[in-house]
């Protein structure tokens, strides 16, 4: 947020941008003068730039020490300051678990993928905008950058407070890049943490899994397997579970918490070029909890890789259950019903998740 020239600091903790010539002691001469206002240097982080360094200053100002007090401060010492802007003294963490906790965010949701970009750059606003009004070559002297998503869309990325530095959006770019690379990953398992703050891991289905497939069926209600089998059975036969597990065409995922199936969803795959089409059982117990939402968001993410752009899943007129979570799993999902069935067809990328060729058009935000 933008501070006025003339703000009292109190006690708030300040994020401070401070241009440094790249020679020994600047960074000194800029701790002692600050430390003549009782000011308590929380961390330091140094960013280089062209011709010298730019240094992230976080402190803990004594109260009544203003803005301009400390701007002053630093240009006593011949050091310019780049921005100035109020700090949560719990961001405060080393940058390797910093980076750690924003890639699990964005990589847990997909949906939060502009808020780890927002974290990673410690912007202001992360917008996701189509690619035709992003206008890259609006850099508004090193304070916007566009990070381009795919050919449609773009998140455009701004910062008051101070203008980006190259190396920020190198780290913006390699960490989109992450993103991706484990978003096309789907034959590893992966780790997934429920609403309720359980922890489950989703795999790929394997022949050594049929007596907890099993184990799970004989969990679940007659109403929950009507909703996945259209039938009245209150079992699934013995011989019916190799084709679960390893379908002819296509793959099988199950969500695991310990030992033991949780959910299972599936992804078939059409002789001829086409939609897929998918489908999810959930255990009673594991319901409403995101389980389904992660199975789905895995079982687009294996399509994808594989060339496919669309899902559909076949349910009875009143099963609305896949409609609503495709939409929790940003798919896009829309709904027809034809000769007694409802189709629910969705993509298969959530609007704005990047790839790969758009990682490499990052836009450059220089500053004078």
């Amino acid at each position: 947020m933008a501070i006025p020239s003339g703000a009292s600091a109190g006690t708030v903790t300040w994020r401070l941008r401070v241009e440094l010539d790249d020679r020994p002691g600047a960074l000194a001469r800029i701790a002692n003068r600050l430390a003549h206002y009782e000011c308590n240097v929380l961390a330091v982080s140094v960013l280089p730039v062209p011709g010298g360094v730019v240094d992230e200053i976080v402190i803990k100002a004594t109260p009544g020490t203003s803005a301009d007090e400390l701007r002053t401060a630093i240009h006593a010492e011949g050091a310019e300051c780049q921005g100035l802007t109020r700090a949560d003294v719990h961001e405060l963490v080393d940058a390797p678990t910093e980076a750690l906790r924003t890639a699990t965010l964005a990589i847990g949701d997909r949906q939060s993928a502009a808020e780890a970009l927002q974290r990673v750059l410690a912007a202001d606003a992360v917008t996701l905008v189509p690619a035709d009004e992003a206008n890259p070559a609006r850099t508004e002297n090193g304070h916007r950058t566009v990070l381009p998503v795919g050919d449609a869309q773009a998140f455009v990325i701004r910062r008051h407070w101070a203008p980006f530095v190259q190396v920020e959006l190198t780290r913006a770019a390699a960490f989109a890049e992450l993103l991706t690379t484990v978003e096309n990953n789907t034959s590893r398992p992966g780790a997934v943490i429920c609403t309720d703050g359980s922890a489950i891991v989703l795999r790929t289905g394997e022949p050594k899994d049929a007596d907890a497939v099993a184990a799970m069926h004989a969990r679940c209600s007659m109403e929950t397997l009507f909703t996945r089998y259209h039938n009245g059975r209150s079992s699934v036969p013995r011989r019916w579970l190799h084709r679960l597990l390893c379908p002819p065409r296509g793959c099988t995922v199950l969500a695991f918490c310990g030992r033991d199936v949780i959910a299972l969803g599936q992804l078939i795959t059409a002789t001829q070029p086409g939609p897929a089409e998918i489908s999810l059982l959930v255990e009673d117990e594991w319901q409403r909890r995101g389980v389904g939402t992660a199975l789905l968001g895995r079982l687009a993410a294996t399509a994808r890789a594989d060339g496919h752009q669309e899902l559909y899943a076949t349910c009875l007129p009143e099963q609305h259950g896949v409609f609503r979570t495709a939409m929790r799993a940003g798919l896009a999902p829309t709904a027809r019903v034809k000769d007694g069935e409802l189709r629910v067809s969705m993509t298969t990328a959530p609007p704005g998740w990047p790839n790969r060729s758009a990682l490499s058009r990052l836009a450059v935000a220089p500053h004078s």
